[in-house]
């Protein structure tokens, strides 16, 4: 597996992880317990628009690492 298709396998987890938390969040009853699911996203996101760039930067740069 390349470096490239790695990052890309991350950013698909990431993109799950998201969703699940989403759920999570729309199914919570308690309003706190849906904040930490609320956050947890935001952080899972940021980290995931991070990766993104990544991803961009390794299929236009670094085509030895494209998958």
């Amino acid at each position: 597996m390349t470096i490239g298709s790695q990052v890309k396998s991350c950013f698909s987890s990431l993109k799950s992880a998201e969703a699940t938390l989403i759920l999570l969040a729309n199914k919570a009853q308690d309003q706190q317990t849906k904040q930490v699911y609320e956050e947890a996203k935001m952080i899972v996101d940021e980290v995931k628009n991070d990766l993104q760039k990544q991803v961009i930067y390794l299929d236009q740069e670094e085509p030895q690492y494209k998958s």
